[in-house]
């Protein structure tokens, strides 16, 4: 069996990405193929698997090295199973920069093109087999699509990511505006979710300079629910740190209707980032970067320490 999965704190696009291709090789290509994830999904990957009729996938167990695989969402190791390197990795679909660091026992197919969302690349891939997709999985499509441009609003938004929404919202009778405002407002509600869990649920490791960085966003439309909790965020950084031998948190709070970010300055040396980084002046415990809504194209490329 082929096994398909995205990274970890799965989101929209890995999560569905996984289940479009689980589609895709099972019904046009005959092959024996199942979607997981990593780990628990957050509210909005959850909010669309059950709009669409879909199936929550399985958590992955444990991999051998007879293992075939397919990785969707990331070329990460590190957001990756720690044994990732000794499964036969047979093939990767990705819209990040290239990370470096996995090692294949042979040859794989690749593809990975600058749009933003992993579903988009798998349109192309699919071709003229969208003409036998079904509307769920059409479904799953287009919510990778806005989830990841923030219904376009992201500078990641290319127009083959409009134009491939557009056609499956009309596809499917979806208004698109309606549609997202819903998948946000499911994204938003995170009541139940500890404070280490919020600054773990959307969040990459990085390397910049000599720190070693968990670059944490949260995409709401209620940013006011997050903020409201400021205090206990910022006191469980250090812990959320230490779990990964990371030397900082750094939490982004993108408000997605007044497209800014609110990063959290729990101390002296982020507060040092933000003004590198972003030419921010912190006098508290918090800065507003306007116009800033993507950790991709925006917050990671402009990283100083």
């Amino acid at each position: 069996m082929i096994k398909i999965f995205g990274h970890k704190g799965p989101d929209t696009d890995a999560t569905c990405s996984a289940l479009i291709w689980e589609w895709y090789l099972k019904e046009t290509k005959g092959k024996n193929a199942q979607a997981f994830i990593l780990e628990p999904t957050n509210t909005e990957a959850a909010f669309v698997l059950k709009r669409w009729g879909v199936a929550m996938p399985e958590i992955l167990g444990p991999l051998s090295a007879d293992d075939e695989v397919v990785i969707v969402d990331t070329n990460n190791p590190g957001e990756l199973p720690d044994n990732i390197n000794d499964v036969n990795i047979a093939e990767i679909i990705d819209h990040h920069q290239l990370a470096g660091g996995l090692k294949t026992r042979g040859p794989m197919k690749i593809t990975m093109r600058p749009v933003a969302a992993t579903a988009t690349v798998m349109y192309w891939l699919i071709g003229r087999d969208m003409a036998v997709m079904p509307d769920a999985i059409k479904g799953l499509m287009l919510s990778c699509v806005l989830s990841d441009t923030l219904e376009f609003r992201s500078p990641t938004t290319t127009p083959s990511d409009r134009k491939l929404a557009e056609k499956l919202a009309a596809d499917l009778g979806v208004n698109i505006a309606e549609y997202a405002a819903e998948m946000f407002a499911a994204k938003s509600d995170v009541s139940h979710f500890s404070d280490a869990e919020l600054l773990k649920m959307d969040s990459k490791l990085f390397e910049v300079g000599n720190k070693k960085l968990r670059v944490s966003v949260l995409e709401t439309t209620a940013p006011a629910i997050i903020l409201d909790r400021k205090a206990s965020l910022l006191a469980a950084m250090p812990g959320v740190a230490a779990d990964d031998n990371a030397d900082e948190v750094l939490l982004f709070v993108i408000d997605i209707l007044n497209e800014e970010a609110t990063l959290l300055i729990p101390n002296n040396t982020v507060r040092a980032i933000a003004a590198a980084s972003f030419g921010a002046k912190v006098d508290g415990d918090s800065v507003v970067l306007p116009g800033v809504m993507s950790r991709k194209k925006q917050i990671v490329p402009s990283l100083q320490v």
